[in-house]
């Protein structure tokens, strides 16, 4: 007979199962889903023709190019579209079965873009002609353009393009930034199309107008066995290439730095990346102007229209856009969670990291886990769920560098001058108990407040406070046994604010406590809070979320729209934060919180221990 323990454990794991499969269905559809590739009926006709020009892409060593593709077909229909597909020659060559017993399908390779052949061409149901723009980036491979009849549910190939390439397709590309380990650390990771039996990558690099110095770099790749499952080891595979880390150690603080990246091929010659240049990070606790940029769930999109059909991941560009006109008026950014949505098609993690190169590539990226990133069924995470498309966490552990002991597990700390972030990793376990939950509490332990005043805790799910439709539904207002779990180490620690993605919208709440606003004030905060600001950030681009029809005490300010945030420390005494609008990067809602160092010391409750020495 199994005992009441059992039971509940077993309840427990059933309403974190079901809680995660509920979750998702805020989030819409990957475009790819939607193209059933493997049905695909060759239907070639001599007729029909698709032309891509310039052959040769990249000639001043672009790592993006515009193309024109003409096409024509003698039987047009409305839902005729153009898949973009790299490598060039996607037949049935190229696949390989799952199963010994099966047979490949004719095709097995999803686009790595697509494009109705209407778009932009008003006339094409009668003309059976059209001219498409489309961007490619050097994704280490050349590309065709195939032309598809039947709409994607019965895809018909009709005619395929002659192949485009471009000049150097193996060269290092999309340099992102982290932190490193200690705070005059900053590590650069990148993508090339050269392992380290070709070539020897390396960072040239060294404070502005001062003599370089070269430091080598780690390689990493991922293979279909190190991944999940479909689609990711399916129609949704293709090659990442290689992967590339290298330290930059000894920093002076607040010091411009230029780098390139490097390989040095058998034959002695070099290749190049272009010159960038950062700066790197404040020594921890250093009074000085500090600014950081905070979103979760912000995916991409593509400026050609390809992908857009479906209301997918709009703001995602306007976010963008945005931080690269801002560059120069902010230190960091933090990403907490649910990157670019590639949910198992690989190809999206090249196009997601040159989209935010020019940010990555000049202040530190650091990106958080979320369920698009990792959840599996039996794999590991905390939420049962097919969110990750098979990835379950290999793509993002790998694309991307944080300080954490162990990027299986993908929570980490990080220190910013004045401030300090606990970054969690919602999607493993953080409950009482858990190795996670002793790294919270441990990274909120041992700052020193007099020196870092400014803690913030950052996590993709919401384990605080929100008003979101899916969350409210049942009254949780949050993840279950967010809360429950980690209420006590805010108050204790006096974390001042927590901040989450998850739910494709902003909301503010009061500094809060068990439900309760400890705080009348809304915009102006003198002294200690003796609660801690929830703010859901994740209007970063992908699909928005409403807001359940039910008001709350606790929340202040709400908005169903793309968006992002900023704090700003001027001094240990006074932060600024910001809620801005994507689409004109306008504050929206703000606030202040003015104090000296010893509110935050002084005992409230659960913050100090109940007996001293002296009594």
């Amino acid at each position: 007979m199994m005992g009441k323990g059992n039971m509940q454990v077993i309840g427990l794991r059933l309403l974190v199962i079901l809680w995660g499969l509920y979750t998702v269905t805020s989030h819409g559809d990957q475009p790819f889903s939607k193209i059933s590739i493997h049905e695909t009926v060759f239907a070639l006709d001599d007729a029909a023709y698709v032309k891509a020009s310039p052959l040769l892409l990249g000639l001043k060593g672009q790592t993006s190019e515009w193309l024109t593709v003409t096409l024509h077909n003698p039987n047009p229909s409305i839902d005729d579209w153009i898949g973009v597909f790299s490598p060039a020659n996607f037949s049935a060559a190229i696949c390989t079965p799952e199963s010994s017993m099966i047979a490949p399908p004719l095709l097995c390779t999803a686009p790595i873009k697509f494009q109705y052949a209407n778009y932009s061409n008003a006339n094409y149901r009668d003309t059976g002609k059209a001219s498409l723009k489309f961007q490619l980036i050097n994704q280490r491979s050349d590309f065709s353009f195939a032309l598809f009849t039947g709409g994607l549910s019965k895809p018909k190939l009709v005619a395929v393009s002659n192949s485009v390439v471009f000049a150097n397709s193996n060269a290092p590309n999309y340099p992102r930034l982290a932190q490193g380990k200690t705070w005059n650390e900053m590590t650069v990771t990148w993508t090339s199309g050269y392992g380290i039996d070709e070539a020897e990558p390396f960072v040239e690099w060294g404070r502005r107008g001062e003599e370089k110095q070269h430091s080598p770099a780690g390689t990493l790749t991922i293979d279909r066995k190190s991944l999940c499952g479909a689609p990711a080891r399916t129609v949704g595979w293709r090659d990442p290439g290689f992967i590339h880390t290298g330290f930059l150690k000894e920093l002076w603080p607040n010091s411009v730095y230029t780098y390139k990246l490097g390989h040095k091929l058998l034959n002695g010659s070099v290749i190049w990346s272009h010159v960038y240049q950062f700066k790197s990070s404040p020594y921890p606790g250093q009074n000085s102007l500090q600014r950081v940029i905070i979103f979760g769930d912000m995916g991409k999109d593509e400026v050609d229209g390809s992908n857009d059909y479906n209301n997918y991941q709009h703001g995602s560009l306007n976010t963008t856009k945005q931080l690269i006109g801002d560059l120069k008026n902010y230190d960091i950014v933090f990403h907490i969670g649910d990157i670019c949505y590639a949910n198992g098609y690989l190809s999206q993690w090249d196009q997601f990291t040159a989209q935010v190169e020019p940010i990555a590539s000049a202040v530190p990226y650091m990106v958080a886990s979320g369920n698009h990133e990792r959840d599996w069924p039996n794999s590991g995470s905390f939420y049962e769920n097919n969110d990750s498309g098979g990835e379950c966490g290999v793509l993002a552990e790998t694309m991307f560098y944080v300080p954490a002991e162990n990027r299986a597990k993908f929570w980490y700390s990080t220190d910013y001058g004045m401030f300090r972030f606990c970054i969690a990793d919602t999607e493993h376990d953080w409950r009482e108990g858990t190795e996670q939950y002793k790294f919270i509490e441990e990274c909120f332990a041992t700052v020193d407040r007099q020196k870092q005043p400014w803690l913030i805790f950052l996590a993709h799910r919401v384990l605080g406070y929100s008003s979101t439709s899916f969350y409210a539904v049942d009254g949780a207002f949050g993840e279950p046994m967010g809360r429950e779990s980690l209420q006590k180490l805010w108050r204790k620690y006096k974390v001042d604010i927590a901040i989450y993605g998850h739910a494709h919208n902003y909301e503010r709440t009061c500094p809060v406590f068990e439900n309760t606003c400890t705080s009348n004030e809304k915009h102006a905060y003198k002294g200690s809070l003796n609660g801690t600001i929830h703010v859901v950030a994740g209007g970063g681009g992908a699909s928005l979320t409403e807001f359940a029809n039910i008001n709350t005490t606790w929340s202040l300010v709400k908005d169903v729209d793309y968006g992002f945030l900023k704090l700003t420390a001027f001094d240990r005494s006074n932060l600024l934060f910001e809620y801005k609008k994507s689409s004109n990067g306008k504050v929206f809602d703000s606030f202040k919180i003015s104090r000296d160092y010893k509110d935050i010391l002084a005992c409230t409750v659960d913050s100090c221990p109940t007996t001293t020495l002296a009594s």
